[in-house]
């Protein structure tokens, strides 16, 4: 890319930002760099593109009028650029993709591994973790995250389906120690609960009202893995609060038994997401359509 391409870029970023920190964010450069490209550019123009102030950037007369040209001639080559990736056999290249663990494991890798068969010419990276990467820092193409996304400058995302929870208990646990028919009552019971880091992860569920609760019962038993629970739930060592795809199978075979049916669990989105970019590689976009259309039937069929 030449540098008064380079420069135009930052710039269409920067008006569209209303900063030079977010337009970096959003392209995956240093705030430094982009105010760089747009100082060049001035100079190249011998014209003040913005008026700068410790809080915004504004565009001038002469800056409104180069980012409406500027804008739509990006416009047009993102489009020619669209056209050749759909004009090409098929989509190639490394493609890296971050999922949690678990749940990466059991309802995401199958899909890729699909898409994967599916274009050769695709070479899949997949590192499991629980951990938030980022993106752009680490060179992750694309992401699998559960619950809210809590900070989604700089990324893109499509709903992948919901992930709904149950409180379950083998039946030998809820013959000893009785069947609990309302929130409070979890209180008398013993629970199998995630934590991680010196934390404990709330049970969050919904009371015969509908209002949200978060409820942390009696344990003595703690562990940072989901199947460990599910295996201590089904030995009868208390009640575990999973996803019903991970415990669908015990759910069937009757070796763990749902729990407070009627006050349902809080359900988590899942989210694909990806640093936003002018132009989706078409390995990317191919992974993304076929999670869209594939986690929803295995979160069905599981749970």
């Amino acid at each position: 890319m030449s540098d008064r391409l380079r420069g135009v870029v930052s710039f269409v970023q920067a008006a569209e930002a209303g900063s030079f920190a977010l337009a970096a964010q959003r392209m995956g450069q240093s705030r430094s760099a982009v105010g760089k490209a747009v100082i060049r550019l001035e100079e190249q123009l011998g014209v003040r593109l913005f008026h700068r102030t410790t809080r915004a950037l504004r565009l001038t007369d002469d800056g409104q009028a180069f980012y409406e040209r500027c804008s739509r001639a990006l416009a047009e080559l993102e489009a020619a650029e669209a056209l050749l990736e759909r004009g090409r056999k098929e989509p190639a290249g490394r493609l890296r993709v971050s999922v949690p663990v678990l749940f990466g494991r059991r309802c995401v890798a199958p899909i890729l591994v699909e898409v994967a068969q599916e274009y050769p010419q695709i070479a899949l990276e997949v590192s499991f973790t629980d951990r938030c990467v980022d993106l752009v820092e680490e060179g992750v193409e694309l992401a699998i995250r559960g619950g809210p996304l809590a900070d989604s400058a700089g990324l893109m995302s499509r709903r992948l389906g919901k992930q709904v929870m149950v409180v379950c208990g083998s039946p030998e646990y809820l013959a000893d120690r009785g069947t609990p028919d309302v929130l409070d009552e979890l209180a008398l019971h013993e629970g199998l609960v995630y934590g991680r880091e010196g934390r404990v992860v709330p049970w969050r569920l919904l009371d015969a009202e509908g209002h949200a609760r978060e409820l942390t019962l009696p344990s003595r038993i703690r562990f940072d893995d989901l199947e460990a629970i599910a295996a201590a739930a089904v030995a009868g060592a208390g009640l575990a609060w999973l996803p019903c795809w991970l415990v669908a199978d015990a759910l069937r075979a009757g070796t763990l038994v749902p729990v407070l049916e009627g006050e349902r669990a809080f359900g988590y989105d899942i989210h694909a997401v990806w640093p936003l970019t002018q132009h989706l590689p078409s390995r990317v976009r191919v992974a993304i359509d076929a999670l869209v259309a594939r986690v929803p039937e295995r979160l069905h069929r599981e749970g």
